[in-house]
């Protein structure tokens, strides 16, 4: 996805990084409760920064934000969660984890700017 906007570029990418992750988990590991879990948010993200993009109110731009974010910590619990059970190697979760974070830090700074806007 090409796009103009550089944090629904990194979040797409990392909507697609999830998913092939999902995708091998399942079929080497046999495990789909906790991917599942963990491809919901991941994907979620970019999805809310997209409905953000489109939002018609300054409240319902930060709401967008603030669903997205969270959802950023929760992929990092379920990457962990995976990590430390063995489903996922070190290196795999840890560059995921590191890709959620920078887009939590990223989304943290647009909702602490939205809120002093108002």
């Amino acid at each position: 996805m090409k796009n103009q906007n550089p944090l629904l570029e990194k979040s797409y990418d990392f909507a697609l990084q999830t998913v092939s992750l999902y995708k091998r988990i399942v079929a080497s590991k046999k495990e789909f409760v906790l991917s599942k879990q963990m491809l919901r948010s991941g994907t979620s993200i970019g999805a809310n920064i997209s409905e953000a993009n489109g939002a018609i109110s300054t409240a319902d731009f930060s709401a967008k934000i603030s669903i997205a974010y969270k959802e950023s910590l929760e992929v990092k619990y379920w990457l962990s969660l995976l990590k430390d059970a063995d489903y996922v190697t070190k290196t795999n979760a840890n560059k995921l984890i590191a890709q959620a974070d920078e887009l939590s830090k990223i989304m943290f700074s647009i909702l602490k700017t939205t809120k002093r806007a108002k």
